[in-house]
């Protein structure tokens, strides 16, 4: 990612300048948690695949010619199904969902254009949490929320096999993503002994369970991580990508 565009490592000029342009700013909040991810991908995995999908947003936006920061990310949200895992940490929806009103409100304030969001957080409360803020903080901030939600349909069927399986969490296409990310976080001899594990959490989820052991993951893993490779992941990336920047596109328009 480019420094000039991690808003953390700039000064407040650099921001000033970019709003007093005249022009549309976007801010790209990547959306993650700390959360276990199998014995082979490190607790920041949902972090390190939305800060990936920001990167690989930015140089489709700049051919564009549109100003886009990426915020520091959100580390933390709801992640109750992996909670019994040491490592995760879950905090409730509201907390989530406040921080994320803050920053918007933040935001509109300084005269930001649109926050985009990039997520890859999939907990179903976490989701539906995300939904809800986008829309109050379209209604009652008035700032335009872009957001790629890649558990709808529409988008869900432009991503993976497993993807679409619903047994994906730390399985081929997360693990995929994080190679082609940071490949040094792999831990590549646990996931050379990691054995397919085809239960599908959206069906778990869908008859009751809360847990991922419940949902038939004893090591926080589903799917088959020994199939990653880093280039599934550049090919993930750059279709998450352009649904992102799609949903800025039509948000800037609007």
């Amino acid at each position: 990612m480019n420094a000039d565009a991690r808003i953390a490592n700039l000064p407040y000029t650099a921001i000033q300048e970019a709003l007093a342009s005249g022009e549309p700013v976007v801010a790209i909040l990547p959306c993650g948690a700390t959360e276990a991810h199998g014995p082979h991908l490190p607790l920041a995995t949902d972090v390190i695949i939305s800060e990936g999908i920001a990167a690989f947003a930015l140089p489709k936006l700049e051919d564009k010619n549109i100003r886009t920061f990426v915020l520091p990310p959100l580390a933390y949200a709801p992640a109750e199904y992996a909670a019994e895992f040491k490592g995760t940490i879950s905090i409730s929806v509201g907390a989530a969902r406040a921080v994320l009103l803050d920053i918007a409100r933040s935001l509109k304030a300084q005269g930001f254009a649109v926050l985009a969001l990039a997520n890859s957080h999939f907990d179903p409360a976490n989701v539906t949490m995300l939904r809800e803020a986008s829309e109050t903080i379209a209604k009652d901030v008035g700032l335009k929320v872009a957001f790629a939600d890649f558990t709808r349909r529409k988008l869900a069927e432009k991503l993976t096999d497993e993807f679409k399986s619903g047994a994906c969490h730390a399985g081929q296409f997360e693990t995929s993503l994080v190679i082609a990310a940071r490949p040094e976080l792999v831990d590549e001899a646990a996931r050379a002994q990691a054995k397919d594990n085809p239960a599908s959490l959206t069906e778990a989820f869908a008859k009751g369970a809360k847990t991922f052991k419940q949902a038939g993951g004893p090591q926080a893993y589903f799917g088959y991580p020994a199939k990653a490779t880093g280039e599934e992941g550049v090919e993930t990336y750059e279709k998450m990508s352009d649904a992102l920047v799609e949903e800025i596109l039509a948000k800037l328009k609007s």
